[in-house]
């Protein structure tokens, strides 16, 4: 490999996937404050992520809603109130 392509920051993080329980061992850039250990036995920092390949529909061919922050609810309530409403006759 390159010598200087990498940022000093780069280092090997586990991404935790709070959906599944997946972990994944990356290298990454990204800045965390929570660490754990490997099945090295090695300790690097973890980051949690809502979804990944474990949990995504698209690769586990299964359809689910994942709702962490209560989107679904707000879009139905946008909808019902955006649906017209029917007149009345007189």
């Amino acid at each position: 490999m390159k010598k200087d392509t990498h940022p000093e920051e780069y280092r090997q993080v586990i991404f935790e996937d709070v959906t599944s329980g997946k972990r994944f061992l990356i290298g990454s850039t990204i800045n965390t404050k929570k660490t754990d250990t490997w099945d090295d036995g090695k300790e690097y920092p973890v980051f949690q992520v809502e979804i990944s390949s474990a949990s995504h529909p698209f690769y586990t061919g299964q359809s689910k809603i994942v709702d962490t922050a209560g989107r679904v609810e707000r879009f139905k309530t946008r909808m019902a109130k955006a649906a017209p409403k029917k007149a009345t006759k007189k």
